[in-house]
């Protein structure tokens, strides 16, 4: 049996303090140069994520409002006190940082200047900046924020850039950018400045891939209609149908696009399944152009969505037309006239077609705007990863199987018809139909279970042993490998 003493069971003393006077990590100080939008949003942040933040300005006591928290004082202060500084002024005016130059040696000045347009001057503005400055550290980066992101705090997970001459700089200034939640790369020395400044005056670069190929799709069906409809009528018929150009020809090469856009998100992923499967390997990389049309694809989608809902507008205005509404006046006034009747007799096959084309039609677009909607950062980011697979692959080859099936439907009666085919030529139904044929095909033929069990397995790391063919090129062109050493594959 153990036996404590009195001065053993004496509780230990314990130095108790108020809870707001706890010993909290000081706090580090940030200067920023520049009491503007940028300047202003960028210190609300950087308050926000714990950070101490003090202005420069050539007008102290008259720079307009600030974040709460902030201080602001003369540009040569505020230089002394943090050895961190933000320069949120444009490139015009930093002459007066000459003025402050001997303030601002060993300290780190972080550009984040833009231009209004590429090569507007010979030299980048951080390497403009440094020349200034030669005894600050300049390190060019967050260039690609905006106030607007700053102040909204859309900026979880978005990706900046950086660059300057000295590692640790850059270090220190990636630090603070993840603590906004950003994602920082590291692009190197100064030198890639003007890199960098260009990004902002990029227009929509992940987009023209998708609008030039939209666009070039519109074109062609549009003068393809034009000349099967409207001149072949004019010509073979005698008849000026030009007004339905706005809404009717229009109304048939919206579906067409968005359908043919649609397709193109898909066949490319079907293309890669095919080129692993030929290799034997997912370690190779894809060509070029495939890398790029598949970085793309969520631009393509958003861009069929939109024709799809151009297609849904221009449908509902079909029985308020001028034209629609005078034909069927026309009709009623000449069977009063002449006192008769129109046979209408029902059928049974055109009504199972009309509502079957009808309801396809509802059911893919709603699964439409589902994909939409999911490829959204906000909802996107709210699933998990086999969910959103799910949504995008499986509801996503469900989608272009509804509607390839509603333009089927359109014309299931049609295609055997001679007057279908305006002089020779196929209706633009039928060609918008060729490109998601073509990807639900090869779909199924990658659902096989011994071509998706392959798929898997490569998917998963395993290799396709070295074809015979090479190895006996790598024996055949080997020449200086004794024939000893040789061992033959059989």
């Amino acid at each position: 049996m153990t036996v404590t003493s009195p001065e053993e069971m004496k509780p230990a003393r314990v130095l108790l303090r108020p809870l707001g006077a706890a010993a909290a990590p000081e706090q580090e100080l940030l200067c920023i140069f520049g009491t503007g939008d940028l300047g202003r949003s960028l210190g609300q942040r950087l308050l926000q994520s714990g950070y101490g933040v003090v202005y420069g300005s050539r007008r102290p006591h008259s720079c307009g409002p600030l974040p709460q928290g902030a201080q602001v004082m003369s540009h040569a202060a505020a230089a002394q006190s943090a050895s961190l500084i933000f320069i949120c002024v444009h490139r015009e005016h930093y002459e007066f940082l000459e003025t402050v130059a001997a303030h601002l040696k060993g300290k780190v000045l972080v550009d984040l200047s833009n231009n209004l347009r590429k090569d507007m001057y010979p030299e980048a503005n951080a390497t403009y900046l440094q020349r200034l400055v030669p005894g600050a550290i300049v390190v060019k980066g967050l260039n690609t924020l905006s106030a607007w992101a700053l102040q909204n705090g859309l900026l979880a997970g978005k990706q900046v850039y950086l660059c300057g001459n000295c590692a640790e700089a850059n270090r220190a200034v990636a630090e603070v950018a993840t603590k906004l939640g950003l994602y920082v790369l590291d692009r190197g020395s100064l030198s890639a400045a003007r890199e960098l400044e260009d990004f902002p005056l990029r227009l929509f670069p992940e987009w023209r891939l998708p609008l030039r190929v939209a666009m070039g799709l519109t074109a062609f069906f549009f003068f393809y209609l034009l000349i099967r409809d409207v001149i072949y009528a004019y010509v073979e018929q005698d008849k000026d149908i030009s007004f339905r150009i706005m809404v009717s020809l229009a109304n048939k090469v919206f579906p067409i696009v968005s359908l043919i856009m649609l397709s193109m998100c898909y066949l490319p992923g079907v293309i890669a399944a095919f080129i692993q499967l030929y290799r034997g390997t997912k370690y190779r990389r894809f060509p070029d152009w495939l890398d790029r049309w598949m970085l793309c694809r969520k631009q393509m989608g958003l861009v069929a969505l939109g024709f799809a809902f151009l297609h849904i507008i221009y449908t509902f205005i079909i029985p308020i037309r001028y034209a629609v509404r005078h034909k069927l006046i026309s009709r009623v006034v000449d069977e009063m006239k002449n006192n008769k009747t129109t046979p209408f007799d029902f059928d049974n096959t055109e009504a199972w077609g009309t509502d079957s084309f009808y309801v396809l039609g509802i059911l893919g677009f709603f699964l439409y705007v589902l994909l939409g909607l999911t490829s959204l950062p906000s909802v996107g980011g709210s699933l998990s990863w086999r969910e959103f697979s799910f949504i995008q692959s499986k509801l996503g080859h469900l989608t272009l199987f509804i509607c390839t099936a509603h333009g089927y439907i359109y014309g299931w009666n049609k295609f055997l018809r001679p007057a279908t085919y305006k002089w020779y030529t196929p209706p633009g139904y039928m060609l918008c139909l060729v490109v998601p044929s073509v990807v639900l095909v090869l779909k199924v033929l990658l659902l096989l279970p011994c071509v998706d069990r392959t798929i898997t397995r490569i998917r998963q790391g395993w290799e396709r042993s070295q074809p015979r063919e090479e190895v006996g090129e790598y024996i055949a062109t080997n020449l200086f490998t004794p024939p000893e050493a040789i061992r033959v594959v059989k």
